[in-house]
């Protein structure tokens, strides 16, 4: 494993000029090193939770549970019918309550909220605690909080920025192309939205995963310590273990893919070619190429006069609305 690569803070032009087009995770150290709520974390976990209390308006968000048996991982079940953890609803305050109380048991349950939005459920927060690095571009401040856990190898349909705000956070990142020796889980049936690797990276079984090992050849690894902050783009794969008795992290998803992005075209792609013989899906990668994948792929109508390019011209809100009218007619015409 190797360190994600370390950037100065930047400010939001720079990063969208010069960080975002290179496609690799980078680590801000002390980005957001004067956010009241980091201040708050530096006087200990009783001080951020207060912090937490005061801006709650105690509206219930879903809430996480593990036995204590699981030591922090939430996954699927052994038999993967089902997973080893439940869901609750409970207010933000009450989730410092029951933090407070397990933080010095030796062998406490998991529990946390995850991906809560900010601006619903703590008014103020996100504005006392803003992030001027996307200031120019769309994105909604979501809560993570809860004591020690793992969150499985996942990736997400959009850019991320994670900000750890008490506690810290260690995440290892894989890039997308090794999706293929992390042992992907169902696809249709995950723990929180996106599909997971099935290897446990602080443990792996490389009898049952022998891939593995390649993937963690190309792992990068960073520790963040409260203020520091972590861009991961869109796609790349990371684990996320949280050690101390209460941690806090705020992340901001931006840059989300429309209408679900290459994940549903994945999709309906194992319906329609993936089963095909040989030959076929050689042709079907042939037009993959031209019209998407190819750099000049926008340029594949260029051919044909502006009013007869159709869905396959250049983007523009019409050629969406022609596209979705053909997709709906044909997938419902049978």
């Amino acid at each position: 494993m190797t360190p994600v690569a370390q950037i100065d803070p930047v400010d939001a032009e720079t990063f969208e000029r010069d960080i975002r087009p290179l496609y690799r995770p980078v680590v801000m150290r002390g980005l957001a090193q004067d956010w009241p709520a980091v201040s708050a974390a530096r006087q200990g976990s009783d001080a951020a939770l207060r912090y937490v209390e005061e801006c709650d308006s105690r509206q219930p968000a879903d809430i996480m549970l593990a036995p204590a048996a699981e030591k922090g991982r939430f996954f699927y079940a052994p038999d993967m019918r089902g997973f080893n953890f439940r869901r609750e609803r409970l207010d933000l305050t009450g989730l410092a309550e029951h933090l407070r109380r397990i933080a010095h048991q030796d062998d406490p349950i998991g529990i946390y909220a995850g991906a809560v939005d900010a601006r619903s459920h703590l008014p103020g927060f996100a504005e006392a605690n803003a992030l001027p690095l996307l200031d120019t571009v769309e994105a909604v401040p979501r809560i993570w909080l809860g004591n020690a856990s793992q969150v499985a190898t996942h990736f997400d349909l959009s850019d991320n920025v994670a900000v750890c705000v008490l506690g810290t956070r260690r995440f290892t990142l894989f890039p997308p192309e090794q999706t293929a020796n992390l042992y992907v889980g169902p696809l249709n049936v995950t723990l929180a939205g996106q599909p997971v690797s099935m290897v446990d990276p602080l443990a792996p079984d490389t009898d049952r995963y022998p891939r593995f090992e390649e993937a963690e050849a190309h792992a990068q690894t960073v520790e963040l310590e409260p203020g520091d902050a972590l861009y991961i783009p869109t796609l790349w794969w990371h684990h996320v273990t949280a050690t101390a008795p209460v941690n806090m992290l705020m992340n901001y998803w931006h840059n989300d893919a429309t209408r679900g992005g290459g994940f549903l075209a994945l999709i309906h792609a194992m319906l329609a070619i993936r089963e095909q013989p040989a030959y076929q899906r050689k042709a079907w990668r042939a037009w993959f190429d031209h019209f998407v994948f190819d750099d000049d792929a926008s340029d594949a109508a260029a051919h044909l006069p502006d009013h007869a390019k159709g869905v396959n011209g250049p983007a523009t809100p019409q050629r969406e609305e022609q596209i979705l009218r053909f997709l709906v007619q044909v997938l419902t015409s049978r």
